[in-house]
C-alpha cells in the first residue's frame, strides 16, 4: 500500500554565507517511521538572497490536492512579530518560511487535511488562525524559563524538562490516554492569546499552553519535541501513530 504523503515546509538556513532550504533529520525520521508516511519537502517560497519569490510560481492548491497531511517542524527561528501585531523583534527570523506556512495552514484546515505542528509549528498554527505569542517567556513574571541549557550536550538538552497537565476528553488525551505526562519542552517563545479555532489540550505547571487542537478536523500542535528519538518515548510513539492513522482515514 502506498504510504501517505506529508508536506513538510523547509527552514532557510545559512552555511558559509550560502542559504539552504532544509529540514532536520529528527523530524524526517519521526514523520517517515513514526507516522509511516513519505515526507515531501517544500522550499521557503519568499524571496531570498539567491531566490526570486516562488509564491506565484506554484499552484499550491494543486499541490495540496496531492498530499495527505501537513507537518510543521520546529526551528531555532521565530515567527516575525508583525504576523501577530507586535513590534518587538525577537530573532532569529525566517521570512521565507513565514511566507510559506501561513497560507498552508489555513488551506490545510479548510480542506480538513490533518496537521501536526511541533515547537515553532504550534506557534505558527496559533498565529495563522488569529492568536498571538509571548515574545520572551523567560522575561515574564508569570512563566518559568522554558529554554534549554545550551551548556549541556544535545542529548541532555532533550531530556524531559517538566510535566504537563492534559485536559480530559481532548484530542491529546485520546491519543496518550493520560491526564499528565513529562515532556522535553525547550523554547523561548510561547502561546499568548489562543486562536478562536483552537482548543487548549495541555498546560505546564506555570499555566503556559503546551498543546492545542483544532475545533474541526484532526489538528494537533505541541510545544515540546516528540520527534526527538520518538521510538524511545511511548507517548511520542502514540502521537506519530495517531497522525499517521488520521492521514489514512481522511
Amino acid at each position: 500500500m502506498t504510504k501517505p504523503f506529508v508536506l513538510v515546509p523547509c527552514d532557510v538556513k545559512y552555511f558559509s554565507d550560502y542559504p539552504f532550504h532544509c529540514v532536520g533529520e529528527k523530524y524526517i525520521n519521526a514523520v517517515a517511521h513514526g507516522a509511516q508516511t513519505m515526507p515531501l519537502f517544500l522550499p521557503g517560497l519568499g524571496e531570498g538572497a539567491d531566490l526570486r519569490s516562488l509564491t506565484d510560481h506554484y499552484d499550491l492548491d494543486a499541490l495540496l490536492d496531492r498530499v495527505d497531511g501537513l507537518f510543521l517542524p520546529g526551528s531555532v527561528s521565530n515567527v516575525h512579530p508583525a504576523r501577530y501585531g507586535s513590534e518587538s523583534i525577537v530573532g532569529p527570523l525566517d521570512l521565507q518560511r513565514d511566507e510559506t506556512v501561513f497560507w498552508l495552514i489555513r488551506k490545510a484546515i479548510e480542506r480538513a487535511i490533518p496537521v501536526l505542528a511541533v515547537c515553532r509549528g504550534i506557534q505558527e498554527l496559533n498565529v495563522a488562525l488569529g492568536g498571538d505569542l509571548i515574545g520572551k517567556v523567560y522575561e515574564t513574571d508569570t512563566y518559568f524559563d522554558h529554554r534549554e541549557d545550551s551548556s549541556k550536550p544535545r542529548e541532555a538538552q532533550y531530556d524531559h524538562a517538566h510535566s504537563i497537565s492534559i485536559t480530559a476528553g481532548s484530542l491529546l488525551h485520546s491519543i496518550v490516554g493520560k491526564t499528565g505526562i513529562d515532556v522535553n519542552s525547550l523554547h523561548g517563545q510561547g502561546i499568548g492569546k489562543v486562536a478562536a479555532d483552537l482548543t487548549v489540550n495541555a498546560v505546564a505547571a506555570d499555566g503556559l499552553v503546551e498543546a492545542v487542537s483544532g475545533r474541526d478536523g484532526w489538528v494537533l500542535g505541541v510545544q515540546w519535541h516528540p520527534e526527538w528519538r520518538f521510538d524511545a518515548d511511548p507517548n511520542s510513539v502514540l502521537i506519530f501513530q495517531a497522525f499517521g492513522n488520521a492521514l489514512r482515514e481522511s
